[in-house]
């Protein structure tokens, strides 16, 4: 996006930003876009819509031609966004609909099927949790634990964490004096405490959430045709670096089930990566779920 196009956009009010991303993105990604796509997701008049195309033509002119057959505009050659945004962000608008329009029944933009959490969360814990992060507050719960069965702890939680299969919330555990994770899914009977909160069981007394470790992953040794991992992670000179906190490393290493083993001994089919700079994990405290981890000297 150039500097004008910024400039443009900085001044605008976020109702039409928004109004001016869903024209953008819906450019970018289907190829086309008309003027009642804007009538009917955001409730406008046809007039409203057609300023919008307008300004949007104004800020972007090579971005769109009208195509007077099919009645739309067509996405240019020569297109170029003028938001920036993640691929998940690309990906979840696609997929879940754009915007944060969830009265209809689907919003999918193209279809997509995604594997789902065995788990739904439930949201009146999710609430409780968040409320006690938003306004750092003590939040005592029922926890229910593999090794201790249920117990009532208190905790003063600070930030959750998808680690790809389940959330967790991370928190200072008082009742073992560290700060731990909690399968949010395990949490019953959350109620928000106004006690103090003493400065060493606050987000930023957790070494492990503050340490950023730096991984420098590779395709596995063993495999035949390495570019073609080099190829699926977009590294760089055959490598891909990674800079994770230390309180979440283990769970990405088991997730893209990255060897860490020091000889990449592991050789299973799904192991397509392996973790080259072993000696960064050097105390990281929750690694007994990364692959190889045993065999780290």
């Amino acid at each position: 996006m150039n500097s004008l196009s910024t400039k443009q956009l900085k001044d605008l009010g976020q109702s039409q930003k928004e109004r001016l991303f869903h024209i953008d993105f819906k450019l970018r990604f289907l190829g086309t876009f008309n003027r009642n796509d804007l009538v009917s997701r955001f409730g406008i008049k046809a007039a409203a819509a057609t300023r919008d195309l307008s300004l949007y033509k104004n800020i972007a002119p090579k971005n769109l031609t009208y195509d007077t057959k099919a009645k739309a505009y067509i996405k240019s050659e020569n297109f170029e966004p003028i938001f920036e945004y993640t691929g998940m962000q690309a990906l979840s608008a696609l997929c879940q609909g754009l915007g944060d329009d969830h009265v209809a029944v689907n919003n999918e933009l193209i279809a997509a099927e995604m594997p789902t959490h065995l788990n739904t969360l439930n949201l009146d814990v999710l609430a409780e949790l968040t409320k006690a992060i938003h306004q750092k507050k003590i939040l005592q719960i029922k926890y229910c634990s593999l090794s201790s069965g249920r117990s009532t702890r208190k905790i003063v939680p600070f930030a959750l964490v998808d680690n790809g299969l389940r959330w967790h919330v991370r928190a200072f555990d008082q009742k073992r004096e560290q700060f731990t994770d909690f399968v949010i899914n395990r949490i019953s009977n959350p109620h928000i405490q106004d006690s103090y909160v003493p400065k060493n069981q606050t987000r930023e007394a957790d070494i492990q959430w503050n340490r950023i470790v730096d991984m420098h992953i590779v395709p596995h040794p063993n495999l035949k045709y390495p570019e073609t991992i080099e190829r699926e992670y977009a590294m760089t000179d055959g490598m891909l670096k990674v800079q994770v906190r230390a309180a979440i490393a283990g769970y990405l290493l088991r997730l893209w089930n990255v060897d860490c083993s020091k000889n990449h001994s592991l050789n299973g089919k799904e192991n397509h990566l392996w973790l080259k700079n072993q000696q960064t994990l050097y105390g990281v405290d929750n690694l007994t779920i990364a692959p190889g981890y045993d065999f780290i000297d």
